[in-house]
């Protein structure tokens, strides 16, 4: 039993020992220049030093969960195990006392026989001395009566001979058993202290490795938290829409077709633009043309209780105190020229959507709002027109979840999806949802471009990003794509390696070298692309997201999940071309 305590004890700290390995010192050096820098404002070198501290903390932590998550029918197993064993030591317990009880029942029947034996014991001695066999031949009158006096008296000795060894070899196998309960009382103590001992080493050993992944878990979180906000400035500069007054749109390098002056050109699109969350107001547009009212708008993108009046004052930072109707009036989210195309439905949504929100970032106007698109785009001056009979329609209406106006988040295009705030990684609310936008399903790119409520935006399907030298496009040659591919087959090789894995035409934020595309492929030698064919991506229209994307040439072909591929273009392609959503399809020119 305590090789098999032993045994088992082994396999657990051998197995799991990797896994709790405690934060390096690199871990908090990565962590604090990463926060350096941040607080210095050097956006770049922000962004990329902080992705290089997410990959690492990433890292770390798959690979405790990589060597914990196999573990864990194998525990179970083990602490199945433990039980049986206590289970067999409570019977060993309960039998010991059986026995012990035994032997002292046997003590107790000696007792009573004591007298016995002492008489028996007192009668034999005596009959051996008086009943001499020549005695008895003097005593006897014949030869007959001689033998029978003889033999009753040999047969009473060896009747009282056989009780005295019964009652000595009882004695004796009482002996032996009480000897043998202690031996065994001794080694069961020893059992379960063992037991008990190893079995808190085990549940220390387990929640240390879950403390370890919720300690990486915790430091992800304040990272990403970090990493949000500088993406979000990173993102600002490619001059990204969220609200659909924006003038112009995207140039997709596709509609019509600009030559970047090679071929064949990759491009990579985008659907939507940031955030995705809450009302898509292209989206909001096109129900309204397809006759839903704005009751109906408002619930396609929104969980809400009900939609109640309310009153109060919005203080907006620079300009002073407006009454709520009054600042809603000075919103300029949406074309005023929709109320006039049938889109009447969508401004009253977006009024209801703008005092909701405004209420709920001030608290109920205790506190101040922002004049920006970070907030909702004010002018001091009232927009009129169609704008303020949508707001007038709907005078004081918001909307209610829980008593309390809910955050009602809005941007231009979703490109085809609703997402939950806690699937674009903010915190999770119960207010947003993740659902289709579209009039029927979608089940492929063709049925997205033809069902998407917010098909008609010019920012429904973009490249982001552009170079000069290519004629203002975003598309990239078939070796700055095999680069990319590289950049990941090394990283997949030698983790360890990111910091050398940037793109080449900014400097490197960890501070080290960054290695050219010959360099990659030197080091992963004859697994590297010198030059990519094709490219196709797996899609889940369900949830709106890419899946998977296999890349092809050099008569080879690897494919690598979505949300990986897009990371690593973002850190290698060149100038500022990005990727910038969940869902993207790649084109070939």
């Amino acid at each position: 039993m305590k090789k098999t305590l032993f045994l088992i004890f082994l396999f657990v700290v051998f197995v799991l020992g990797v896994s709790i390995a405690p934060l390096s010192k690199a871990d908090d050096d990565c962590l604090s220049k990463a926060q350096s820098l941040c607080s210095q404002g050097a956006s770049s070198q922000c962004t990329d030093a902080l992705r290089i501290c997410t990959d690492q903390t990433s890292q770390a932590l798959q690979e405790s969960l990589k060597a914990t998550a196999p573990l864990q029918s194998k525990l179970d197993e083990l602490n199945t195990q433990i039980k049986t064993i206590k289970d067999t030591v409570a019977g060993i317990e309960i039998s010991l006392v059986t026995k012990e009880n035994d032997i002292n029942q046997g003590y107790k029947n000696l007792t009573q026989q004591q007298e016995i034996l002492n008489a028996t014991i007192r009668n034999y001695y005596m009959e051996s001395y008086y009943n001499s066999p020549l005695i008895i031949f003097l005593s006897s009158s014949t030869a007959s009566q001689f033998t029978q006096i003889l033999g009753y008296q040999r047969a009473n000795a060896d009747r009282d001979k056989a009780f005295i060894i019964n009652i000595a070899m009882t004695i004796q196998d009482l002996e032996t058993k009480k000897k043998a309960l202690a031996d065994q009382e001794t080694s069961l103590n020893a059992t379960k202290v063992s037991l008990d001992d190893q079995s808190a080493q085990l549940d220390k050993i387990v929640s240390g490795a879950k403390s370890y992944q919720n300690t990486l878990s915790n430091q992800l979180a304040s990272l990403n938290s970090i990493q949000q906000s500088i993406l979000s400035q990173r993102l600002g500069a490619l001059n990204i829409p969220l609200f659909a007054t924006a003038l112009g749109g995207c140039s997709s390098d596709i509609n019509p077709f600009k030559d970047p002056g090679f071929s064949p050109a990759f491009g990579f699109f985008s659907y939507g633009v940031p955030n995705r969350v809450g009302l898509n107001q292209f989206g909001a547009f096109g129900r309204a043309k397809a006759g839903q009212s704005y009751q109906d708008i408002l619930k396609a993108y929104y969980n809400f209780d009900s939609i109640d009046t309310r009153s109060v004052t919005i203080n907006v930072d620079g300009y002073g105190s407006y009454s709520l109707e009054d600042y809603v009036k000075r919103i300029y989210e949406v074309p005023d020229s929709w109320g006039s195309q049938g889109g009447m439905e969508a401004l009253k949504a977006q009024a209801i959507a703008a005092r909701s929100y405004a209420l709920a970032y001030t608290n109920n106007g205790s506190g101040s709002i922002c004049t920006t698109q970070q907030c909702q785009v004010f002018q001091p001056d009232p927009k009129g027109g169609n704008w303020e009979q949508a707001v007038n329609a709907t005078a004081g209406q918001v909307m209610i979840q829980g008593g309390n106006p809910i955050k009602a988040w809005f941007s231009s295009t979703h490109g085809g999806y609703i997402h939950s705030s806690g699937d674009v990684g903010w915190s999770d609310t119960s207010w947003t949802k993740n659902a289709v936008d579209a009039s029927s399903s979608i089940n492929s790119f063709s049925d997205l471009q033809s069902n998407a409520y917010d098909k008609d935006s010019p920012w429904f399907y973009c490249d982001w990003g552009s170079r000069s030298s290519n004629n203002g496009t975003a598309w990239l040659t078939p070796s700055e794509v095999a680069d990319i591919v590289n950049v990941m087959l090394l990283a997949e090789k030698d983790s360890s390696l990111v910091n050398h894995l940037y793109q080449t035409d900014k400097s490197n934020p960890a501070g080290t070298d960054t290695w050219s595309a010959d360099k990659v492929k030197s080091e992963l030698g004859s697994s590297a692309y010198n030059s990519v064919s094709s490219i196709s991506v797996s899609v889940d229209f369900n949830s709106g997201k890419t899946t998977n994307v296999t890349v092809s040439g050099d008569g080879k072909s690897n494919s690598f999940p979505g949300s990986d591929f897009k990371n690593y273009f973002d850190l290698r392609a060149p100038a500022n071309i990005q990727i910038v959503g969940p869902l993207y399809n790649v084109e070939q020119r």
